[in-house]
């Protein structure tokens, strides 16, 4: 009697949701909106409609006027038939409850039409009414019918509501295509069709839940089957069994069933309203224009290809001519180099930050040179043609960000005007300045480096105040020009300066009184002398470490050098004598001396010459010389880590020169009273001695002390090999 019950109570469930989905399925049919509302009608309502799920008793808001009713939904069922969640509240509008009285002391149960009703159970107690017994009170819904407007009705059997029997009309490209809503019946754009059901995502869920219920249906009969089969006394034991693991899958069933409808649900809100927020965009833009509708329905039914009269067709730009032939634009540099280019390409592109043009036959910098590359950073101009005359004097000043720019092996005389002020680096070596002015270098106050080398400049040619802009410059190459005095107006920011390949025979005493900062002096290559520099030329700077004065006409390792040197050059002079304690008043010292290729003998090296740099000096490069004998004072070095003695004439090396020993004397005592010898063994100090050359001279190898060279870190540094013959 218990299952007969169950199967009825199932039965009308089934029944039940049924009977909704077909009133669902009217109501979409027939349910008409204004055009403009509904689009925004369709999407609201569906975000409403979500809203439910979670909100009983709460009604959607609807702007059009005509009244609504909420649709009930599916509720879920398990598989012993019973209600166990329901999606949307079966509340009427009003919220009110019925009169069903309540079965007392039954944990929820109620009491209606003489049965027991147990918790969340649903029936009909009447056509178009539905009760739900929730915790103890019986909740009944009224379904209310939407008037309608089709000259033609009529109530499909099962059902409550009327529903039209005329065609449906559709609008191609109406938003109805989405929502499943009619069109408005005076709209021109109506086509009118044969009787089609568009179905809306609502009916696609509902389907899916009819599915699942079907599916469950199976499952229950199933077990069923299976129970029968077995003997009284397990199905007890198999039955609570299987309750427990159909408790468990419907848990999970359910959970999932959830998700899915709640991820689904999500994401047609979510294209619904992309689509509505679109509709509602195109409708704005056209609202104040008399022929919006006509406009909005053209673009929708597919006339793609139909511009809006409001917006103007775009003019075609100008063509702009591709790269010639061997130019390449990679990572924001164009790149032309060796093209035979005769004149800069015109380029439109404002992210360049990189030019190369290296190698071409390029004459002139037109002023609308770099108009369309207004961003550039880096120009690289070298081995071309450009003259003066040929650069614009607006040619740079759209450059703002530019920083460097090589104009190497041109042809220019002077330095180009309307250089900006951000240039931070500016190279014109090997071509033909032969005059800068006061103002050459007006404005560039961040310029750091300027090299200038391989020109025709010289003191005459060259204002005393070309260099005074400069308040940034620190690196200043004039090598290979026409100078015979060291340059004047030289910017206090300097520190390394090259004239190299002059014809400098002079450093008077007032030539770096305004270079406190300098560093680095390299004067190589030009024609001075020791007597022609004068003791306080730059003796006090503090900041001086290096002076190159190799290839001059030196004949003594000059005196009155700076204090903080470090870095002392005198390779290529004719430097016969180191005189005594020429080194004595460095401090902290001197660390690297290179005095190759000089007329040093043994007499020009006293016993005090490096007196004031035995503890500093790191590297020593003595080679290509006259001397017969390693050097005194050599073994008194503890620092040395460098030492060249090669291409001399050094003929022996005794065993203290290089590596300084301190004698020990022991006495000891044999068992024989007769024998008392004492034997001195030698105790080498620390040495710091890593490479030894002593190649092309005249040593024999075979007459060597075992100990000459015992305080060389490695055997294998020292080179001995060859040597020249007698």
């Amino acid at each position: 009697m218990m299952y007969k019950c169950k199967m009825q109570k199932t039965a009308l469930l089934y029944f039940l949701l049924f009977a909704c989905l077909c009133i669902i399925l009217a109501q979409n049919e027939n349910y008409k909106i204004p055009r403009r509302g509904r689009r925004r009608m369709h999407y609201r309502g569906l975000r409403r409609g979500s809203l439910r799920n979670r909100r009983p008793n709460r009604q959607p808001e609807i702007k059009s006027p005509i009244p609504t009713t909420p649709v009930p939904s599916i509720p879920l069922i398990n598989t012993d038939g019973d209600i166990t969640e329901v999606i949307d509240s079966l509340i009427g509008l009003d919220g009110h409850e019925s009169s069903y009285s309540v079965l007392p002391g039954k944990e929820g149960r109620c009491f209606a039409n003489g049965m027991i009703m147990y918790d969340k159970a649903a029936w009909s107690p009447k056509p178009c009414v539905t009760c739900l017994c929730s915790k103890g009170k019986v909740l009944c819904d009224e379904t209310l019918c939407r008037p309608l407007s089709c000259p033609r009705t009529r109530i499909p059997e099962g059902e409550c509501c009327p529903v039209c029997t005329d065609t449906v009309s559709i609008s191609l490209g109406d938003a109805s295509e989405f929502s499943g809503d009619s069109p408005e019946p005076n709209d021109p754009t109506v086509t009118t069709m044969q009787k089609v059901h568009i179905p809306n995502e609502r009916d696609v869920l509902l389907k899916k839940e009819i599915q699942l219920l079907e599916k469950k249906k199976n499952i229950v009969k199933e077990n069923r089957k299976r129970k029968r089969i077995k003997s009284q006394g397990e199905r007890k034991k198999q039955e609570h069994e299987n309750d427990q693991k159909d408790e468990e899958s419907k848990r999970r069933t359910e959970e999932e069933k959830r998700k899915a409808y709640e991820e689904e649900e999500l994401r047609i809100e979510k294209e619904l309203y992309k689509k509505e927020e679109e509709s509602e965009e195109k409708e704005n833009e056209h609202e104040d224009n008399e022929d919006e509708d006509q406009e909005e329905e053209d673009i929708l039914r597919g006339d793609v290809f139909q511009m809006p009269p409001r917006f103007p067709i775009p003019e075609p730009s100008a063509e702009i001519p591709p790269l010639p032939t061997g130019c390449s634009i990679l990572d924001n540099t164009a790149s032309c180099i060796d093209a035979k280019l005769k004149q800069i390409p015109p380029i439109m592109d404002a992210e360049l930050t990189t030019i190369e043009f290296v190698g071409n036959s390029i004459t002139s910098i037109p002023d609308d040179a770099f108009n369309g590359i207004p961003n550039l950073e880096r120009i690289d101009l070298r081995k071309n043609n450009i003259t003066s005359s040929g650069i614009g004097p607006q040619a740079f000043k759209i450059l703002k960000n530019l920083k460097r720019l090589y104009l190497d092996e041109n042809a220019l005389v002077h330095i180009p005007p309307g250089l900006p002020s951000s240039l931070d680096e500016l190279k014109i070596n090997e071509n033909q300045l032969h005059a800068i002015d006061e103002n050459s270098f007006q404005d560039l106050k961040n310029l750091v480096t300027l090299e200038l080398e391989g020109n025709k400049l010289s003191e005459a040619n060259v204002s005393p105040l070309a260099f005074q802009p400069l308040k940034s410059l620190s690196y200043l190459r004039l090598g290979r020009n026409k100078y015979r005095t060291i340059p004047q107006g030289l910017p206090h920011s300097i520190e390394e300066l090259y004239l190299d390949n002059n014809q400098i025979e002079e450093i008077t005493e007032i030539c770096f009184n305004h270079t406190k900062n300098l560093n680095i002096i390299v004067l190589r290559h030009n024609k001075i002398e020791e007597s022609r520099i004068a003791p306080l030329a730059w003796i006090n700077h503090e900041n001086l470490e290096s002076i190159d004065l190799s290839y001059n006409k030196l004949y003594h390792v000059p005196s009155y050098l700076p204090k903080s040197l470090l870095h002392l050059i005198l390779i290529g002079n004719q430097i016969d004598r180191i005189p005594g304690f020429v080194f004595g008043h460095m401090k902290p010292g001197l660390e690297y001396l290179y005095l190759s290729y000089n007329k040093l003998d043994d007499y020009g090296i006293d016993p005090v010459s490096f007196y004031g740099a035995y503890h500093s000096l790191r590297e020593i490069f003595l080679d290509h010389n006259q001397l017969k004998s390693v050097p005194l004072g050599i073994a008194e070095m503890r620092s040395l880590n460098f030492l060249r003695l090669n291409n001399n004439k050094i003929r022996s090396v005794p065993p203290e020169r290089i590596c300084k020993t301190r004698p020990n004397h022991e006495d000891r005592e044999d068992e024989d009273d007769d024998d008392d010898e004492s034997e001195e063994e030698h105790d080498y100090e620390d040495s710091q001695l890593e490479h030894l050359h002593l190649e092309y001279n005249y040593i024999n190898t075979r007459d060597l002390s075992p100990y000459a060279f015992s305080c060389v870190r490695s055997y294998s540094s020292v080179i001995l090999k060859p040597q020249k013959i007698k």
